[in-house]
């Protein structure tokens, strides 16, 4: 409970609330209920702590090993790239402006 609230409720206020707890629980329940609320409240908590301790190892692990800085790295020349096959008269013929390219599925449009 936050300070707030509980420097408003005084004894009689904290007495009406557990009377109340008992008559709309019963005596066999409070116990239950306490019980399930403690092991919320502990498995809040290790979740918590696990997730903190997994953050603070995680800042203090050494970071990856990289390759040595020392020599820079050799560059590798481009590849030449290959020239094209000489051209023949028919694909003179089929590469120009008019040509129309018809996929092999469809038959020639007349």
């Amino acid at each position: 409970m936050s300070p707030l609230l509980l420097g408003m409720l005084n004894t009689p206020e904290i007495i009406l609330i557990l009377v109340l707890a008992l008559v709309l629980f019963g005596a066999k329940k409070l116990p239950e209920l306490a019980r399930g609320l403690g092991h919320g409240i502990k498995e809040f908590k290790k979740a918590t702590r696990d997730v903190q301790d997994e953050l603070n190892t995680a800042m203090n692990a050494e970071p990856p090993i990289t390759p040595s800085q020392s020599s820079p790295p050799v560059p590798i020349p481009p590849a030449a790239e290959p020239a094209p096959p000489p051209a023949t008269d028919d694909s003179l013929a089929q590469t120009g402006p008019q040509a129309e390219t018809v996929p092999p599925s469809e038959p020639p449009k007349a």
